[in-house]
């Protein structure tokens, strides 16, 4: 048996891709997560060693006008997915988001602190670990911030792109959290279903973050410097920059229990950074 993957083309299913190669990945055409029903199925059919959910909805200003979908695709297909890894006694890991947060304050968020998500984004995805959990197997939910990689649209691209363009740029400064490799989410995932499979007794709901926590603002300015691009960096503020969807200030994370159940630590980001802009270059 081998590891089951939903997801293809995404950020952390790439990465996946790079440091799991045996395992079997399953795209769009192969599982819609807007059929929550047939991603079971597949794993039923599949009968894997451990299930991975790296696809989701990440559209988060589009996820408030298409909320249905959102919620098919975050919650819906999650919950089927772990209640058919339930019924094969497999484990069941997902990533999930800080968006589960109202943003309030100014600490770092344990696992256990309460939730309220500001938007349709969030709510879909608090709603599917909630499925996850009351599907009643072994299952891990690994909530993460400010994912970033050479693949796809992301924050660190986008800067790249504006960077070579503007002479400066106008950058929020009162949202602070941790940038997260791709790549560091993926040997996460990949490391807890190894352990999970050889330990029926682990599992649970864990937040995993790059360090040390900065705004967008610094990491922009980190970005820009990394890459030998001049243009400024002006801090605004969250509501000089309106989006459809609100976004919480306060995306600080703790992540001890991830380092004390699994000895996983938090990455650092700028030498994620690094190795992104190398394979960029390249």
């Amino acid at each position: 048996m081998t590891i089951l993957v939903f997801g293809k083309t995404g950020q952390v299913a790439r990465e996946l891709a790079r440091i799991a190669p045996g395992a079997r990945f399953a795209g769009r055409d192969e599982a819609d997560l807007t059929d929550p029903a047939a991603c079971a199925a597949l794993i039923r059919a599949a009968r894997p060693r451990a299930v991975i959910n790296a696809a989701a909805w990440t559209a988060v200003d589009r996820a408030e006008a298409e909320a249905e979908t959102a919620r098919l695709v975050n919650a819906g297909a999650p919950g089927a997915m772990a209640a058919a890894c339930a019924e094969l006694g497999v484990p069941f890991v997902h990533v999930s988001t800080d968006y589960v947060f109202d943003g309030a304050g100014d600490q770092p968020r344990p696992e256990d602190a309460p939730t309220g998500p500001l938007g349709a984004y969030g709510q879909t995805k608090l709603d599917g670990e909630r499925a996850i959990a009351a599907a009643g197997g072994q299952w891990a939910v690994l909530r993460t911030s400010w994912v970033f990689s050479a693949h796809g649209a992301n924050f660190v691209k986008t800067m790249l792109r504006l960077g070579a363009e503007r002479p400066r740029l106008t950058v929020v400064a009162d949202q602070v959290g941790g940038p997260t490799p791709a790549a560091a989410i993926a040997r996460a995932v990949l490391a807890m279903a190894e352990r999970m499979a050889a330990d029926p007794a682990r599992g649970g709901l864990y937040h995993f973050a790059g360090a040390p926590d900065v705004s967008w603002a610094g990491f922009a300015r980190e970005i820009l410097a990394q890459a030998g691009l001049t243009a400024g960096v002006v801090d605004i503020q969250t509501s000089d920059y309106p989006t459809p969807a609100r976004r919480p200030l306060n995306s600080r994370l703790d992540c001890a229990a991830i380092t004390r159940d699994f000895g996983i630590p938090r990455p650092d980001w700028r030498a994620g950074l690094a190795d992104v802009l190398k394979e960029l270059n390249a």
